[in-house]
């Protein structure tokens, strides 16, 4: 199963056949893009309801996660008749008449004005049966639309899947050039520390005493646990992105633990010269990576 992006757009026209001889043709658009959950905004022209439930449920039982916005746009082949509102236009030419003999104002009223108030034009409505056929055609189209918008997401996540694998590459090489470092950057870290500790407490210290402390803060420096968490969570990052399906947000999780082993690795590693610039580095790199596989990761589904 592959995984999904949650970028795409789909489309489709259609045309129904009205009352009148004449036919009504729609636009039905879908277009996603990345968000926590599934958020569905509609556009569908006015009397349309009962569609918007249908086609809710639709994309619910279809779709994961995503902001999609759905827009339904009509043109209607015949000349619309169109009309106006007798009784807003009546009260508007009552009220200019009365303003103007009680404050004894000259003037006319303005008919372009009036035709410019909300509801002042009124085109022919719809009628039940056409909005029965309108809806029926609509819901036809919906799930092949939808079979359209997850093609698209679907190769969105071919390309994001590409992307992180050769992350996980990388995160991996640098892993493992730090486990080749490991051996002798706590061997230099020892010596450090002996010869630092022999200085503090002078010619006379306990050699065994001062071993046994050295002993325990390279230990404590010791950065195997980290590289072996690191190698265990790329494997699962592969192991998530064969399976497919939704697996943002596991993703997701899996980069702040990479970043957290990162950064461990670096506090441990830190203030050691010579090659253990190099492991310096390399960790800046490893944490370079996770940052972009994170922003990669917020359009996965």
């Amino acid at each position: 199963m592959a995984i999904f992006s949650m970028t795409g757009f789909a489309k489709v026209q259609g045309r129904v056949s009205t009352g009148n001889d004449d036919q009504l043709s729609y636009t039905f658009t879908l277009k996603s893009v990345n968000h926590r959950f599934l958020d569905l905004q509609f556009r569908l022209p006015s009397g349309l309801d009962a569609l918007e439930v249908e086609l809710r449920r639709v994309l619910k039982e279809k779709l994961i996660r995503g902001h999609v916005d759905v827009n339904l746009s009509l043109e209607r082949n015949a000349q619309a008749r169109a009309g106006f509102n007798r009784e807003l236009i009546a009260g508007y030419l009552a009220a200019f008449d009365a303003a103007r003999r009680e404050h004894g104002l000259q003037g006319e009223p303005d008919l372009n004005a009036a035709l410019r108030l909300p509801g002042a034009l009124q085109g022919e409505e719809r009628k039940e049966d056409d909005l029965a056929a309108l809806t029926a055609s609509v819901l036809e189209q919906a799930v092949p639309l939808i079979a359209q918008l997850q093609a698209m997401r679907a190769r969105e996540g071919e390309a994001l899947e590409a992307i992180l694998r050769g992350t996980l590459d990388r995160l991996a090489a640098a892993t493992a050039s730090v486990a080749e470092l490991r051996p002798e950057i706590e061997e230099r870290y020892q010596e450090r520390l002996t010869q630092r500790l022999s200085e503090a407490v002078g010619p006379e210290c306990n050699q065994q005493r001062v071993l046994e402390e050295v002993a325990i803060l390279v230990e404590r420096s010791d950065i195997s646990e980290e590289l072996a968490r690191m190698a265990m969570h790329i494997e699962h990052f592969r192991e998530l992105l064969s399976a497919g399906g939704e697996t943002g947000k596991k993703l997701d999780f899996l980069l702040q633990e990479m970043n957290r082993e990162a950064n461990t690795l670096l506090s441990k590693t830190g203030g050691v010269s010579g090659k253990g610039m190099r492991i310096t580095e390399l960790g800046l790199a490893m944490k370079a990576e996770v940052e972009k596989a994170r922003e990669q990761i917020q359009n996965v589904e």
